[in-house]
């Protein structure tokens, strides 16, 4: 097989369709995407599993579940928990609303399975607070447990901007990475004033600029050129 068709094979245990075809069609380019890929998912100041996971949480604000259940398999391969899926999950809700949720459950399931943890499915056309209390029995200790309790609290209040911060808020995945999130989200969706403000927000938190550089990089893979050129605009020249 030709190197790029190793890779997604190694990546996925399968070679997808898409990967297939490019391959058939241009074998050069295969192999050109694959060492843009492979540059882009190394391992850096974000590691592989937190790059994973953030597109997960990217693709489920932007309803692509096609390629966010591409990167849950990544995410549980590299480590991630079924916890903090959850979470980075729910802060996709910030951009995508109910319907970024439910496309999430999708990946949830998915990681269930990878992860051989078997439980009762939840329909994808639940509500909000449904979501959140069915991620809540995943939580391993009382103080996570009670963090979704927290966030029911404010969505029956509809307090839109506590709510915000509540999603933001540390739990299992440190702040930290929820604003990075947050700052993929509006890059891969093209709006670069958000895109600007996010990354403001994030470095606030703590955030450098080779961790938001890192997080362009994936955004290209998931979101084209334009992406890359977002998240330029908001990085501080060296």
């Amino acid at each position: 097989m030709a190197t790029g068709l190793d890779y997604f094979k190694k990546v996925y245990d399968v070679i997808p369709g898409w990967v297939q075809k490019m391959h058939d069609y241009n074998p050069a380019m295969l192999d050109h995407y694959t060492a843009l890929r492979g540059a882009a998912m190394a391992e850096g100041v974000l590691s592989v599993k937190e790059k994973d996971i953030l597109l997960v949480g990217i693709n489920s604000a932007r309803h692509y579940a096609r390629s966010m259940v591409y990167h849950t398999k990544g995410a549980i391969d590299g480590g991630a928990t079924l916890e903090e899926l959850a979470e980075y999950l729910l802060v996709a809700y910030n951009y995508g609303g109910e319907k970024a949720l439910q496309i999430g459950l999708q990946s949830f399931e998915y990681a269930l399975e990878l992860s051989g943890t078997p439980t009762k499915k939840i329909s994808h056309d639940a509500t909000a607070t449904e979501i959140i209390r069915y991620y809540a029995q995943f939580a391993s200790t009382d103080d996570r447990k009670d963090y979704y309790e927290q966030l029911i609290i404010l969505f029956m209040d509809d307090n839109e901007n506590a709510l915000t911060d509540k999603l933001l808020a540390s739990n299992v995945v440190d702040e930290q990475m929820k604003y990075i999130l947050m700052t993929g989200i509006y890059t891969t969706m093209l709006q670069n004033a958000e895109t600007d403000y996010w990354a403001n927000k994030a470095r606030e938190k703590g955030v450098d600029e080779p961790q938001l550089a890192e997080l362009g990089y994936i955004c290209l893979l998931t979101a084209g050129i334009p992406s890359w050129f977002e998240i330029s605009d908001a990085l501080i020249e060296k």
